[in-house]
């Protein structure tokens, strides 16, 4: 059974990216030209999968020496990470948030502030800590200077090894999750966004899990997807939003017994990660949960940028909740109301994009989590390149912003980062825009012109709608308007 739902469903052509896309046929012709049109695309991920997975490498191993550069190894000397753009969270932290000082996340207090991110992650920093400590890396509280910065270093060259494996994990579930369409991951592993931010922060651990949860509901596993989602979001929130688009989904298609297996595998995954915490620490437990709504505008979002202009927005909290709330009612009456049922890669890219275009916060290692998303949602590499360089630019802005590079010599505000701000946001919303087309306009969905559905939606692919929404098109929109 599960090699049966592996496969691209009879009527479904495979891509073939060298014909299809204009970006692919023109780099193919530097290498020996386009496949012939009469030549069998081949069924088989694994091609794809290894040179995905190797060039992922290569772009990722190049990120990483990068930041490698701007790792100190003298004591007292240190290099402007914001002037060459190589900043990272991972070095400060284990020693800002009690790490090296041998304490466990949440369990542990001291004088320094709580581990301000979901549990899984704080779970994931210990087990990196304690295998940097069994690797000699020195750990107290009266830790000279140049063992500091050790057991700094330790700690980051471990998160590059860890982290990248993840990036792999990601890549290959990538491939793997709409069927006839693994070329499509070479967007993913080539991006030059994950060699600029995936050593920022430990978001790649959240992106790998949800990679594969997705990637298991497209294999019609909807329990073990719950799992992996379920611990996405106990790493970051946002695997939490894609629950709503697929509620939708199943109930227009009437799969729920599908959506309430994995919502309990969700919930239950969920919450035997947080437990330890909530048991013994629940005050700080709930730091994620203050500290994202006590937080005024910040780096990155709109209201940061209003901010600095001398416009101070009030309750930003309520305003950005209803913001979000209205977008996902929007996303919600597409997903009912649109003439044909909308992919779910499409609709998951849009809840998430939705999220991060009217959030308080913008820090540039989240692109990482709306391009995998992006990609089963336009996977077009003219629009991938729109999207690449928006995040590019405000990737530059922010750093030379913040070191203050922006600033006009008369103490003007820096509006050149307003305007990377603003060139981010555009080039997000020209992705969006494409893909409301798509759900709007079949027709113009470059999974759907080679006779899919919905490869990548599991269980909803080739279903016909519940008898409900044919009453509330006034039409039949079954199964047999798919051709």
């Amino acid at each position: 059974m599960a090699a049966e739902v592996s496969q691209p469903s009879a009527s479904y052509r495979p891509d073939r990216p060298s014909l299809t896309d204009g970006f692919v046929r023109t780099i193919s012709e530097r290498v020996g030209g386009p496949i012939g049109r009469h030549a069998a695309a081949p069924r088989s991920p694994v091609l794809p999968v290894r040179i995905a997975l190797l060039t992922g490498l290569v772009v990722y191993l190049a990120g990483a020496v990068f930041h490698l550069g701007c790792r100190p190894t003298t004591v007292g000397k240190s290099v402007d990470a914001f002037k060459w753009m190589c900043y990272s969270d991972i070095g400060l932290l284990y020693s800002g948030r009690g790490l090296m000082q041998g304490n466990t996340p949440y369990l542990d207090t001291g004088d320094y502030p709580v581990l301000e991110y979901p549990v899984l992650t704080g779970w994931y920093l210990e087990f990196v800590r304690l295998l940097n400590v069994a690797l000699g890396a020195p750990t107290g509280t009266q830790l000279s200077d140049a063992q500091q910065l050790q057991a700094a270093n330790g700690f980051f060259y471990l998160n590059v090894v860890l982290l990248g494996l993840l990036f792999l994990v990601a890549i290959w579930a990538q491939v793997r999750t709409v069927a006839g369409r693994g070329w499509d991951a070479m967007m993913l592993a080539a991006s030059p966004c994950v060699a600029a931010t995936a050593l920022i922060n430990w978001d790649m651990l959240p992106v790998a899990l949800t990679a594969v949860g997705c990637m298991l509901w497209a294999r019609r596993q909807p329990a073990a997807a719950g799992v992996f989602l379920g611990l996405g979001m106990a790493a970051k929130l946002y695997p939490l939003f894609l629950l709503g688009p697929l509620l939708l989904l199943c109930l227009r298609s009437r799969r729920m017994r599908e959506f309430a297996l994995l919502l309990s595998t969700f919930v239950t995954s969920w919450g035997l990660v947080n437990l330890p915490a909530l048991y013994w620490a629940p005050q700080e437990w709930r730091s994620f949960w203050t500290f994202n709504s006590d937080r005024s505008g910040d780096l990155g979002s709109i209201w940061y940028v209003l901010s600095l202009a001398g416009y101070e927005v009030p309750n930003l909290n309520v305003l950005n909740g209803v913001l979000f709330g209205g977008a996902c009612l929007l996303i919600g009456v597409l997903i009912l109301l649109a003439p044909r049922r909308p992919r779910f890669g499409a609709v998951a890219f849009l809840v998430v994009a939705a999220f991060l275009m009217t959030n308080k916060v913008y820090s540039p290692q989240y692109v990482l989590w709306l391009l995998p998303l992006l990609i089963l949602a336009r996977p077009r590499w003219r629009d991938w390149w729109i999207f690449t360089v928006g995040e590019l630019i405000y990737f530059a802005a922010i750093w030379w912003h913040l070191g203050g590079f922006l600033s006009p010599g008369n103490g003007a505000p820096d509006r050149v980062y307003w305007l990377a701000v603003a060139i981010r946001l555009l080039t997000q919303g020209w992705v969006v825009a494409m893909v409301v087309r798509d759900v709007l306009q079949p027709d113009h969905d470059v999974v759907r012109r080679l006779g899919a559905d919905d490869p990548g939606g599991g269980v909803l692919d080739r279903t016909e709608d519940a008898p409900w929404i044919s009453r509330l098109h006034g039409s039949r929109t079954g199964a047999g308007r798919l051709a």
